[in-house]
């Protein structure tokens, strides 16, 4: 089993930064693939950003080009969403999940592609 604890939301005003954090406890951190995905109220969980195991791959959703980037820290168990120049929009419940099958292509970008999912961490952007 994997647990997944996000951290790192809440309030920011637009043009704004936030670096959302996930680490991960319970099996081997570095074998799998991690993604970020953001649910706004009254709308269906969608996908955000996603790295690899070994983080030579990345995706992200065409709204956060340019401005999100996704490293992470195989040594610190955790990955992270480095969220800049923030739009209102982009309120959301986000959430990490974790894909347990070992890979080294390009990471999944769809919801039932995950195994394990965190609790989710709120992030408004309003002025």
């Amino acid at each position: 089993q994997v647990q997944l604890v996000e951290s790192g939301g809440g309030l920011v005003q637009p043009g704004g930064s936030l670096r959302l954090s996930c680490t991960a406890s319970g099996r081997t951190f570095s074998n799998f693939a991690m993604g970020w995905f953001q649910q706004a109220p009254g709308k269906e969980r969608e996908f955000v950003a996603a790295i690899n195991r070994n983080g030579g791959s990345t995706l992200y959703a065409d709204s956060v080009k340019g401005r999100f980037t996704i490293p992470r820290d195989n040594a610190k168990n955790t990955v992270y969403l480095q969220m800049n120049s923030l739009k209102p929009e982009d309120t959301a419940v986000y959430y990490c999940a974790a894909d347990r099958r070992i890979s080294n292509g390009p990471p999944p970008q769809r919801i039932y592609e995950y195994d394990y999912w965190g609790q989710g961490t709120q992030v408004t952007i309003s002025s």
